[in-house]
């Protein structure tokens, strides 16, 4: 068995190289061939020198994009690469900041080795972010289970077999929505739980409107069904109000109308080309391993 464990990047190197030392000690009683990917989104700050010793990690190699494409962007980058440029039978995306735990990626793969043919997910059972962040990612999740019908429970961090990611790097959703496209694509799949971790260095990058816009890019991929049960709610909910119709009564309607507005626009961003010819953004590639 052949692993790919893919880390999006932009400027956090230490942060990366300590998940490095903690991905390979976990792996070292595994019998699986693991190696580490890692794509750097154009980053600012050079990169310092890695002086750890990797025992267990066959290698570790850097992609260097030229321009800056945004987080869900560089891994589908990065998919597509290792679809093309690697020799493997799963791919693991993990963020490179602590917040996807290295523990887990044990459990990836070894339930991985249970269903070698489906997608197996680190489903968030806890998160460590302060109440205010929990109580938006709660939001996020149920507005995307009442406009798509879809709980997703999951971000980046999964196990994705190889067929997976051929059909990924063929969608174009894949561009703007990691875990969107997922959820459409591979619908039978299985799940470890996951404790969300703490960043190893440094706050947090996900604002507030970074997760909104996270939120409404997951629900543009199933804007089809977002659009007809949005009809059906304003045609329910305009009936129900039609003899008290006020400006405060119409908020829901207007909410509604920038949402869908706000989706379509996002949709916009879901572009097969630029996908396919997203590899046309490396600079150059080097080993750390």
């Amino acid at each position: 068995m052949k692993i790919k464990i893919l880390i999006p990047i932009y400027n956090d190197w230490q942060s990366v190289f300590k998940l490095l030392e903690n991905i390979d000690s976990v792996i070292a009683d595994l019998e699986t061939e693991v190696s580490a990917i890692i794509v750097n989104d154009a980053s600012i700050e050079e990169r310092p020198e890695f002086h750890f010793s990797l025992n267990n990690l066959k290698s570790v190699n850097v992609i260097n994009m030229k321009e800056n494409r945004g987080h869900a962007r560089c891994i589908a980058a990065g998919l597509k690469y290792i679809n093309e440029k690697e020799d493997f039978d799963y791919v693991i995306p993990m963020d490179g900041d602590g917040e996807d735990r290295p523990e887990e990626v044990k459990l990836l793969i070894e339930e991985a080795k249970n269903y070698p043919d489906t997608v197996i997910t680190a489903n968030r059972v806890k998160r460590s972010e302060g109440l205010v962040f929990k109580i938006g990612y709660q939001i996020h999740k149920y507005l995307t289970y009442i406009f798509t019908g879809q709980n997703i429970k999951f971000g980046n961090f999964t196990c994705l077999t190889r067929s997976t990611v051929n059909k990924m790097i063929n969608e174009a959703t894949t561009w703007s929505s990691f875990s969107g496209s997922l959820a459409n694509l591979a619908k039978d799949r299985k799940s470890i739980p996951s404790i969300r971790g703490v960043r190893y260095f440094g706050p947090s990058k996900m604002s507030y409107i970074n997760l909104l816009k996270h939120s409404l890019s997951i629900i543009s991929v199933f804007r089809k069904t977002v659009l007809v049960r949005s009809i059906i709610f304003l045609a329910v909910y305009l009936f129900l109000i039609l003899q008290h119709i006020s400006v405060v009564t119409l908020i829901p309607v207007a909410l509604i109308f920038i949402m869908m507005i706000s989706i379509f626009y996002l949709s916009g961003r879901e572009n097969i080309n630029e996908l396919n010819n997203s590899l046309e953004n490396v600079a150059s590639n080097d080993s750390i391993k």
